[in-house]
């Protein structure tokens, strides 16, 4: 056959042929989670939730031993300074303060018999001595049981409210172990759980602002102090705030919120998920505004101050009203069209 007559043919079946789809072609613009940064997008506030507590708060126990026989106070009660809490058993206490009297008694009839005898030198001067000395300790005693029989009733030391009661009646109590909690009248505080994430920012001294939940009031706070060991089951550190120019009165218990500007305020947060690793740099990818639904994006070099929970804190790289893709960055490519759903 004659080659001229072929090509005809092959040219026809040439252009019945179509060029390999793309698998973008196919399945369209991927679709992509994508978010407007902003300077409000930081995490300019750090927010935690405590409770009112009084600066000065007092564990009240007995000096003595005994059995818990009467507690004249209960939680929430107002007490003055001098005021009877509770009460332990006297009997015994009693027993012992007259023992220890009649002790003293003799010890000092003995002394006056010894200084008659002396004075008529049938007694020795050592002998005397001896007398004294006995006499004086025989009262010292006495006082001693006298002061602890009057240790079985506990008062208060200064005016304040009962926050918790630790024991009941018919408890038996050792010398020291706590009975009431009184949290004194005065200045008030909030107690807060921080984080070990913010102790690098949060330390004595550190302005805060202090909103209570029950009324909306607001105050200037500042941090007393930070425990220095974590709890042992929460592993947050306790610290406390002070209020200033709260009312003296204020309720204790009552919830608060305590925010702390954190360092960087006004710079752009990103969520770790956003960032793609440009061999050793950190970056983004931006997504073009030619339209609301879709866009070409395009890979950004970015400055990354710090790492927290909250995402990425930016130093440059982005500019206010930027939109970048939230996730599954490792997805794409330089240039690639994507279609965009808002986040």
């Amino acid at each position: 056959m004659n080659p001229l007559l072929l090509l005809p043919l092959l040219l026809v079946a040439a252009c019945g042929k179509e060029a390999p789809a793309t698998a973008q072609s196919l399945t369209g613009p991927k679709t992509v989670r994508v978010m407007t940064v902003s300077h409000g997008d930081t995490p300019a506030d750090a927010r935690y939730s405590g409770e009112v507590r009084a600066r000065h708060e007092s564990v009240l126990g007995f000096r003595v031993g005994g059995k818990l026989t009467e507690r004249l106070v209960d939680v929430g009660a107002r007490v003055k300074a001098g005021q009877p809490l509770a009460r332990l058993d006297p009997i015994d206490a009693r027993l012992a303060a007259s023992q220890a009297e009649a002790n003293a008694a003799l010890a000092e009839a003995e002394l006056r018999r010894a200084q008659d005898l002396q004075a008529k030198s049938f007694v020795s001067q050592a002998a005397l001595d001896a007398k004294v000395t006995t006499a004086k300790a025989a009262r010292a005693q006495a006082q001693l049981v006298a002061n602890q029989a009057a240790y079985t009733t506990l008062y208060a030391d200064k005016a304040g409210v009962v926050a918790a009661v630790l024991a009941e009646p018919g408890q038996v109590v050792s010398a020291g172990q706590a009975v009431l909690r009184v949290a004194r009248d005065g200045e008030r505080e909030v107690a807060i759980a921080l984080p070990e994430s913010v102790l690098a920012t949060v330390r004595p001294g550190t302005a805060a602002a202090v909103s209570l939940w029950a009324d909306g009031k607001r105050y200037e706070g500042r941090v007393r102090e930070v425990a220095p060991v974590a709890d042992a089951a929460t592993r947050t550190f306790v610290a406390r705030v002070s209020l200033v120019g709260a009312d003296p009165a204020l309720p204790l218990g009552l919830t608060a919120a305590v925010n702390f500007s954190a360092p960087g305020a006004g710079r752009i947060r990103v969520p770790t998920a956003a960032l793609f690793q440009q061999g050793d740099r950190p970056a983004v990818w931006v997504v073009g505004a030619e339209n609301t639904a879709e866009g070409t994006v395009t890979l950004r070099e970015v400055q990354v101050e710090r790492y927290a929970d909250e995402g990425a804190v930016l130093t440059g790289g982005l500019n206010a009203g930027e939109r970048i893709v939230a996730a599954g960055a490792f997805k794409l490519i330089e240039g690639e069209k994507v279609r965009v759903v808002e986040r």
